[in-house]
């Protein structure tokens, strides 16, 4: 079964055809869009960065705020993808796939603003009256393919399992082991107790935790990685100079040849990029469509600022550490890596790594329930939630104490498999997103009212309903 899964993640959801899709639809909304994430770089910034201190207005329709909506989505990218993930791309894939993470970034930044864009303005209200949205519902409502949503939310609530449960409770409890000599199934007990408290509160409490926990986990995170590249500070241009030139010969990849080993340290880097930022995968749009905003391309702003600092800033930090620390050659396990590459520039960085590895885990876990929790309740209605959190409590005691090596490719699998229907309908809503971008950017100071209708622009196929 491993064979079969890694053979299929190897050869068609993370192969060519995967890279010719996730890189083309970025390219293709990049133009459409006529770079405006780029040329108007700093009007992004002033509506996201410069706003996170300023008072929310009451005016406008949602049920989080911006900001909490960007720390619940960022729970879900600033995970294992920026600690484990890392070490993983760079030591089978060669520090060139870093270089193609970086591609992967600046796309999925577009990506992921035409993605968010397109959550909040399909949104609806569902009967507990909180505000619903993501791929399932311009899927549904933008182009009419209802039994694609369907599809799409079915590959969301197993992804959860993997790459939003037993894999990030695996690595909290592999991390808490290594540097504590903490058995496993104690963690799993903590772990399962903690997430359990927290997602019966639903996405207000989980907004609320992702609010306080995401800012002072990254804070933490860049100062000790930042201190170590100060420390290491004349090492980190060969560093950088080696990203750039293995990108198009791949020193730890495998081949024989220039061709093979730059088209899989791209395949890694691309693969290892939407596992931590999951631009083009439809996850965090879920979350985006619950705040309160007055414009679509608005909060679309944070979704691109999501990409930008997860991978452009933790993701490269990071990788400067490990490639500095020459531990990527050494044949150890991501987790072990990352853990001796702190440790080696700071005595007791391993213990910073991992209290920061349990709070990024922790943090994915508890957003990932919610967007499996969106996706089940379009399915199925709300009555299943109650079952399934019962089922996702247990597998975190699961993933804690399991191998679960087949849990990581089933990870990537089901990754790819909610990314497909998700960009293929990006394409497809293209003039929508247009329109959006353009009604936006025309005049990002104005504050529309909540009775804007955004109905013409969007011309609606489906019909609202409540769920």
């Amino acid at each position: 079964m491993l064979d079969m899964i890694s053979w299929l993640n190897d050869n068609i959801i993370w192969g060519i055809p995967m890279l010719i899709l996730m890189l083309g639809t970025g390219i293709y909304l990049s133009f459409r869009t006529r770079g405006a994430i780029f040329t108007r770089f700093g009007t992004v910034m002033g509506n996201t960065l410069k706003t996170i201190f300023k008072p929310q207005k009451s005016d406008v329709d949602g049920t989080i705020t911006p900001f909490q909506a960007v720390c619940t989505a960022l729970a879900a990218t600033v995970g294992t993808g920026n600690i484990v993930g890392i070490a993983v791309a760079i030591s089978i894939g060669g520090p060139g796939a870093i270089f193609w993470m970086w591609v992967c970034a600046v796309l999925g930044m577009v990506t992921k603003f035409c993605e968010t864009t397109l959550a909040v303005a399909y949104r609806e209200k569902n009967k507990q009256g909180d505000f619903v949205g993501g791929p399932m519902y311009y899927i549904s409502k933008g182009l009419g393919w209802k039994n694609i949503a369907i599809v799409f939310c079915l590959f969301a609530v197993l992804a959860s399992f993997g790459v939003g449960n037993m894999v990030q409770a695996n690595a909290v409890s592999g991390g808490l082991e290594s540097a504590f000599h903490l058995p496993t199934y104690v963690t799993g007990i903590v772990l399962a107790l903690l997430v359990g408290l927290v997602i019966i509160g639903g996405i207000k409490r989980i907004a609320n935790v992702a609010e306080k926990l995401v800012p002072f986990m990254a804070v933490m995170y860049i100062a000790v990685a930042v201190t170590v590249l100060i420390i290491n500070i004349e090492k980190v241009p060969a560093a950088l100079v080696v990203i750039v030139k293995d990108a198009f010969s791949g020193t730890a990849a495998a081949g024989g040849f220039a061709g093979s080993t730059m088209l899989y340290a791209a395949r890694i880097g691309v693969a290892r990029g939407v596992f931590t930022n999951e631009a083009g995968l439809g996850s965090a749009p879920i979350a985006h469509a619950c705040a309160k905003t007055d414009h679509p391309a608005r909060q679309g702003c944070w979704g691109a600022f999501e990409v930008f600092f997860d991978t452009i800033v933790m993701c490269t930090i990071t990788a400067l550490v490990i490639i500095i620390s020459g531990l990527w050659k050494s044949g150890v396990d991501g987790t072990a890596i990352s853990l001796e590459a702190f440790n080696s520039a700071i005595p007791g960085g391993n213990y910073v790594v991992s209290v920061g590895l349990v709070l990024f885990a922790f943090a994915t876990i508890i957003a990932w329930y919610y967007y499996a929790e969106k996706a089940l309740e379009y399915i199925a209605g709300y009555r299943a939630v109650r079952v399934y959190q019962a089922v996702f409590v247990v597998l975190v005691f699961v993933g804690c104490v399991a191998e679960i090596d087949v849990v990581w490719q089933l990870a990537d699998l089901f990754n790819g498999m909610m990314a497909i229907p998700n960009l293929i309908a990006l394409i497809a809503l293209s003039a929508t997103i247009v329109k959006l971008t353009q009604d936006f950017f025309q005049d990002p100071t104005r504050i529309r009212p909540n009775d804007t209708s955004f109905a013409s622009m969007l011309q609606l196929r489906g019909k609202s309903s409540k769920r």
